[in-house]
């Protein structure tokens, strides 16, 4: 297989005047990318940096990200991308854990990485900061060599990505050229890409979604509309300005779009192709998408960051809840809760643990020095994901919530998921959570977190439940009206936070 370097070349070589990258207000076509890349691959081998060295970014999903990304594909140099909001005892962490050469920040992350006494230690390289700083983007773009070759090969890692870390510190995913390759491939065989595609580049560049945006259209001469970060009124005058035709979203982001004032059917009109991942979409908001952008497709994309994919479905409206069949290069087993043997698969319909075939093309081997994580996720060479679902006769996934959030009340497991997709229909209610709290007469209660969007009364809520059909022991016995659901920077919902009280209640 081709490794990233000679990739993006052969992206260059076959339409080298196709629309590459949006910078700010302007778009480059590949060709015109290809040359800053190739002289940001000279300045960094002017560095030092070689094959096989590491260098972290603490950045936006800006033009500068997107190209240093790139520009260490080419070199056979290990990323590191970071959160760019991280604290300075978490990038401490992360330098002593990959033993990273250099570090690259902007004017947003600098204050925590001034604070890193690891950070002192590295080459440190900058950009958009209005100082003399040296080594800047642009003065390494204006003093780089260009004619450089791809120096990595398909084995060799392309990069390390830190996950979130529920609990404990993070672990790293180390992830080769061939992996991140193969995931990008398959993200444009099961999205429906075509050459030309434009996208949205928000999912940030230091999650699995965001590198799959900017990876897969590079393959395809797609367009990369970077947006540093998330902001819905500039994401939907974003879309109608570049005619964006994918979107690639987590259901919490699509749930702020369609939630706008302004937005309006004729400013996504060009967008046909969406998809979405990193936590499940509840039924009522695959209604409010599907009415309000009338895609072509809406495709359920579910996964992780050591195994891109496990599951697709292209049709997701079609059957809300369902994470669809096994992806192209994957096979998906459902095996008894707490038996670590992959052979002990249940059967249709009985809910157990999601494992997944590491044989994948697109799956790593194992984390980054953690050999406790792999004995606990690697067994048989399957990954087990800690995430609990079911097949229906047909087939068919249905992903009803992670092993440690299951809800265990009066001795009876209930998946937060299910209610979440009956209260999620309810024409009052914008956003729904639900967890266990601890009680001591049922072990666990389920309460529900909502945030509404006009008057509604528990007891209201409570007969809606009732004639969903939902039993009685998994309807809730607390609502909350809340402000705003907790949510880590990628949209994923933090349970932990309205276990711990963390939130604003809305009177």
């Amino acid at each position: 297989m081709l490794d990233l370097g000679t990739s993006i070349l052969n992206s260059v070589e076959r339409i080298p005047n196709a629309s590459a990258i949006t910078n700010k207000n302007k778009t480059l076509s590949y060709i015109e990318w290809f040359s800053i890349i190739d002289r940001l691959s000279g300045s960094l081998k002017d560095l030092g940096l070689k094959k096989g060295d590491k260098l972290i970014t603490l950045l936006q999903n800006n033009f500068e990200a997107s190209s240093i990304h790139w520009a260490c594909q080419f070199n056979g140099i290990i990323i590191i991308p970071l959160n760019w909001r991280i604290k300075s005892s978490d990038i401490d962490f992360c330098i002593i854990d990959s033993e990273p050469q250099c570090i690259f920040a902007q004017k947003e992350s600098l204050d925590e990485m001034n604070k890193s006494l690891q950070a002192r230690k590295l080459i440190q390289l900058f950009i958009d900061l209005e100082t003399n700083k040296p080594n800047t983007f642009e003065s390494l773009i204006k003093n780089g060599k260009g004619g450089n070759f791809p120096q990595a090969m398909a084995e060799d890692l392309s990069l390390i990505l830190y996950t979130s870390g529920t609990t404990g510190k993070a672990k790293g995913v180390p992830r080769t050229h061939s992996a991140e390759r193969s995931s990008a491939l398959a993200h444009i065989t099961q999205n429906l890409y075509e050459l030309k595609e434009i996208t949205l580049g928000v999912m940030p560049l230091y999650h699995t979604m965001g590198i799959r945006s900017l990876i897969s259209m590079t393959l395809i001469n797609g367009t990369f509309v970077t947006q540093p970060k998330f902001v819905a009124e500039e994401s939907l005058e974003l879309i109608k300005k570049h005619n964006i035709t994918s979107l690639y979203l987590v259901p919490t982001l699509f749930h702020e779009l369609i939630g706008l004032k302004t937005f309006a059917k004729e400013k996504v009109e060009t967008c046909k192709k969406l998809g979405f991942a990193g936590a499940p979409m509840s039924d009522g908001l695959i209604q409010r998408v599907i009415e309000c952008f009338q895609p072509k497709q809406l495709v359920n994309h579910y996964g992780s960051s050591e195994i891109y994919t496990f599951t697709v479905d292209q049709n997701a409206e079609k059957k809300p809840g369902s994470a669809g069949k096994s992806g192209i290069n994957q096979r998906i087993r459902v095996v008894k809760l707490g038996s670590q043997n992959p052979e002990e698969i249940n059967k249709i319909n009985v809910e157990g643990e999601i494992i997944a075939d590491l044989k994948s093309d697109e799956a790593f081997s194992g984390y980054w020095k953690r050999p406790d994580a792999d004995q606990k996720s690697i067994i048989n060479n399957w990954y087990f994901t800690n995430d609990m679902g079911y097949f229906d006769e047909e087939g068919d996934l249905f992903v009803t919530g992670r092993v440690d959030d299951m809800i265990i009340t009066g001795g009876e497991n209930v998946s937060p998921i299910e209610i979440e997709n009956v209260l999620s229909l309810h024409k009052n209610i914008l956003e729904v959570v639900v967890v266990g709290i601890p009680d001591e007469k049922w072990g666990q209660k389920i309460c529900a977190f909502i945030i509404k969007s006009s008057n509604i009364t528990t007891e209201n809520l409570d007969k809606f439940c009732k004639k969903s059909g939902l039993t009685n022991f998994k309807r809730p016995q607390a609502y909350c009206f809340i402000k705003e659901i907790p949510k880590s920077p990628t949209g994923k919902i933090l349970r932990r936070e309205l276990l711990a009280g963390e939130y604003s209640i809305d009177k």
